[in-house]
């Protein structure tokens, strides 16, 4: 099969020894994979793929399952960049047949993980209010929608008059970083430098829900502000889970959400799609913050 492999600052289409399932997988034919910040961080040698997961960029895929002939997409902890792709079936979801395979593509990271951190982590409630930071990303659109739909009031932060109205489109209200509303549930994938107006933003008992350090590994900390009002700060990522939480999450998110994401409820936004052999000009698109919504790779 063809794979990316990494090549200095190249992303190369290249021959690679096939996929091989193991226990409890199938093999996917891939059609299209999402673009993830973490696919750049792995490619420069700064977040490698958890313990026995393919060295091969990419953890989203939609395609063909090999075994049933049916349309799927998931989440994986490595090897979407790739004509095909060894998944777990437990974490398999059935693509509707009025999605394209680059829509497919464009869920299971970024609902996935909106789901976990505003729910789970998050513990989120109807009448609550979220801010969430980098609100036109594919995590943040996404966001917004679940938010919404679970019966929040959703405040978002983005870098453009374009993304704004993204934004504002799916019913969020735009505020600046530094002078947001109190926020029971803060979604942050910025970190350090938004810290100290993070912990100013939360209400009391309010949740910090760190994701991402687009804004450096250091902040400075009230830790005053954080005993006064009771305040819960909770670090989160996807990727690194077990395999059997990975399935749990999954399988949440398919019981609450998945009929009103295959009905239309929501949104899947996609921002471009690039062909795979293109793999460079899709980071280099996500490194300039040019997307709103999900950047898609399209294999087949």
């Amino acid at each position: 099969m063809k794979a990316i492999a990494v090549q200095g600052d190249s992303l190369i289409w290249e021959d690679t020894p096939d996929a091989a399932p193991g226990q409890d997988e199938v093999l996917v034919d891939v059609h299209a994979a999402g673009v993830n910040r973490a696919d750049l961080l792995q490619a420069k040698g700064h977040y490698p793929p958890p313990p026995g997961a393919s060295g091969i960029l990419g953890l989203e895929i939609a395609g063909i399952d090999t075994t049933t002939g049916a349309r799927v997409c998931a989440l994986v902890p490595g090897g979407a960049y790739a004509e095909k792709a060894a998944v777990s079936s437990a974490m398999l979801l059935p693509l509707p047949d009025h999605w394209t395979f680059a829509q497919g593509a464009a869920v299971p990271e970024a609902w996935l993980t909106a789901y976990v951190n505003l729910f789970l982590e998050g513990e989120l409630q109807p009448g609550e209010s979220v801010l969430i930071h980098a609100g036109a990303s594919g995590v943040g659109l996404a966001a917004i929608q679940l938010a919404r739909d679970a019966g929040a009031k959703v405040f978002v932060t983005v870098r453009s008059v374009e993304k704004a109205q993204a934004c504002r489109d799916l019913g969020a209200e735009v505020v600046p970083p530094a002078d947001a509303p109190p926020s029971n549930v803060i979604l942050d994938c910025v970190g350090g430098s938004y810290l100290a107006a993070n912990i100013k933003a939360l209400a009391p008992f309010g949740r910090l829900v760190n994701i991402g350090l687009l804004g450096g590994a250091k902040g400075e900390l009230d830790m005053s502000a954080v005993l006064r009002k009771r305040l819960k700060i909770v670090g989160s990522t996807l990727r690194s889970r077990p395999r059997a939480e990975h399935v749990q999450i999954t399988r949440g998110f398919r019981e609450r959400f998945w009929d009103k994401l295959v009905r239309g409820n929501f949104k899947i936004v996609v921002d471009r799609e690039f062909p795979i052999a293109q793999a460079s000009d899709a980071h280099r698109y996500m490194a300039m913050n040019r997307n709103t919504g999900k950047i898609v790779l399209v294999i087949k």
